[in-house]
């Protein structure tokens, strides 16, 4: 971080009517850091302002747990947190161009959101994970009634994610709210959980809603 003095000097080269490029040449500072001193001379102080109340010495409850659930639930589907320079960290989650509305209420979560606590909105934790890294089916099954085969259709829910500690914190809270699950293998490995019971497809319906 540069002090006052140093954006002084690298802003009075500006004011003589040179370009950005010409004094970040010369300088070694960045054009983009240059164009913020224009708006903004002081530093910003990363104490100041709005407070992580999980991070303070007595963490207090949080504002907003429903959109942290909902945007936890994104974030452990579709979602990273990567490293910048100077110790910044930056939440980025990845959401299709074919879901507008997923990008919407996912925008509006990281808007509004804190850190903390899932078990409290458990269903916006779960609406989360389905609509980063579950479906909703209908899928379908024959049998034999009085010697003709039949075809029969049913709504089911799948979730898949390679991480058994995210399947468990997924299968944890649909236990917590009393959906009914079990877990299908893909080979060898039990990467899926499927809802499949019409009690508990018709609770995930009330709560989790369609990706739009």
């Amino acid at each position: 971080m540069y002090d006052v003095k140093t954006r002084e000097r690298v802003l009075a080269l500006v004011a003589q009517g040179r370009s950005l490029n010409s004094v970040s040449k010369q300088t070694g500072m960045s054009r983009a850091a240059i164009r913020s001193w224009q708006t903004r001379l002081e530093p910003v102080d990363k104490h100041r302002g709005r407070s992580c109340p999980r991070c303070a010495e007595e963490p207090t409850a949080i504002e907003h747990s429903s959109s942290y659930a909902y945007l936890l639930g994104l974030y452990l589907g579709d979602g990273c947190i990567s490293a910048a320079k100077r110790g910044v960290y930056s939440l980025r989650i990845a959401c299709a161009d074919a879901w507008p509305g997923l990008i919407d209420a996912c925008a509006e979560a990281i808007r509004i959101s804190r850190p903390h606590n899932k078990d409290a909105h458990p269903w916006e934790f779960i609406r989360g994970l389905i609509h980063s890294d579950g479906c909703r089916i209908t899928n379908w099954a024959t049998r034999m009634v009085r010697g003709e085969r039949k075809r029969y259709e049913y709504p089911r829910y799948f979730f898949t994610n390679k991480s058994d500690d995210i399947r468990k914190l997924f299968s944890d809270t649909l236990t917590a709210v009393g959906v009914e699950w079990t877990t299908l293998a893909r080979g060898s490995k039990p990467l899926n959980i499927s809802v499949a019971r019409r009690a508990s497809v018709a609770l995930m319906d009330a709560h989790v809603g369609p990706k739009y």
